[in-house]
């Protein structure tokens, strides 16, 4: 592979609940020059772990270019409120957020929550895909320049640059607008798990609907691939279904005790005809394995000109190389929309409204 890898690495540690502990991986794979890190979370007892998202809120201000990528779950959750938790913490990292869609599929989950039962996996997805385009709609609600801070006039916002989204779908309502500014990054970046299994012609209802999430909001697709040959015809058809602008990374084991355990991973990693643009790391011990990464393997990968030396961009999608997206209520969007549809557009009277 002759361009430089994206890479990322996880960086779950079950049962521990210390923030030095988070802050001092989240450092090393900063050290390693990696474009992110990504905590897991989920509503199950078991394993115990923290808060991914207000873990990551915690590790912003004393990280300064690693992106930061916390699994929020969709089901049993309100999108506004994902939302809003997303965009806080690309704020208060600068534009360095992400978010990896998970869904909820225990009874045990849904019990402690008690409002609803398990439903089908394919259901879940869809309401994935439903809460992700009411996360975009509502991040692009605030044009860019709707902030004034004009205290002379006392005049906050400039309330024609705040747009009802009016999202209407199955699962629930969203009439909006957000209640906090357009994020740094315009929109933060949104991570997808693929199974090679879910492409395929066979794959359930679950799989499909998880692929038909990624392909219509993804911007990365962790791709878990049983092998090389299996990830390229994976990785060829989710490129082909989604475009360019996708970028998918690998999920790889990282366990790294050795020397001899350092070398298998540098010639998974510098293999041909992968079909990806990278790898996420999933390291076993994650201390041991990503300081192994920081003094060992990230310098190697760079001699190889495989790993960047150093951050060039500030944001998370500077690293993954993505544009910022334009807000889609612009008055050159909306004027587009509205004649369109020979509709006009219309300023809110109010910052939210939230059905379910």
């Amino acid at each position: 592979m002759s361009r430089p890898l994206h890479l990322s690495a996880a960086i779950d540690s079950p049962g521990r609940f210390d923030a030095d502990h988070y802050t001092r991986l989240a450092l090393l794979a900063e050290r390693s020059g990696l474009d992110f890190v990504t905590l897991d979370d989920s509503f199950a007892p078991e394993p115990q772990r923290p808060d991914a998202l207000a873990t990551l809120s915690r590790i912003a201000p004393v990280t300064s270019r690693v992106g930061l990528v916390p699994t929020v779950t969709t089901t049993h959750t309100e999108p506004f409120h994902t939302s809003i938790s997303v965009n806080t913490l690309d704020w208060v990292s600068e534009g360095r957020a992400g978010w990896l869609v998970g869904v909820s599929t225990t009874e045990a989950e849904a019990r402690a929550f008690g409002r609803r039962g398990v439903a089908p996996a394919d259901e879940l997805w869809a309401e994935a895909a439903d809460a992700a385009e009411v996360a975009a709609r509502l991040w692009d609600s605030w044009e860019d320049d709707a902030e004034i801070r004009d205290a002379a006039t006392g005049r906050f916002i400039d309330r024609e640059k705040l747009h009802y989204i009016d999202f209407e779908g199955p699962r629930f309502s969203v009439r909006g607008p957000s209640i906090t500014p357009r994020p740094p990054q315009g929109r933060p970046v949104v991570v997808v798990p693929v199974a090679a299994a879910d492409l395929a012609p066979d794959a359930s209802a679950g799989g499909r609907a998880r692929v038909a999430t990624a392909i219509r909001h993804a911007d990365v697709v962790l791709l878990d691939a049983p092998d090389r040959a299996t990830r390229l015809t994976a990785a060829t058809e989710l490129r082909l279904r989604s475009g360019e602008n996708l970028r998918i990374l690998a999920r790889v084991g990282a366990p790294l005790p050795d020397r001899a355990a350092e070398e298998r991973l540098l010639a998974e990693l510098t293999a041909t005809g992968t079909g990806v643009d990278g790898f996420h790391l999933v390291p076993e011990r994650p201390e041991r394995d990503l300081t192994a990464l920081a003094e060992r393997l990230a310098p190697t990968l760079r001699e190889a000109g495989l790993l960047r030396a150093e951050y060039t961009g500030r944001t998370l999608r500077d690293h993954l190389g993505l544009l910022r997206p334009a807000g889609r209520y612009t008055a050159a969007a909306a004027t587009t929309t509205a004649a369109a549809l020979n509709t006009a557009p219309t300023a809110p009277t109010a910052l939210a409204e939230v059905t379910r």
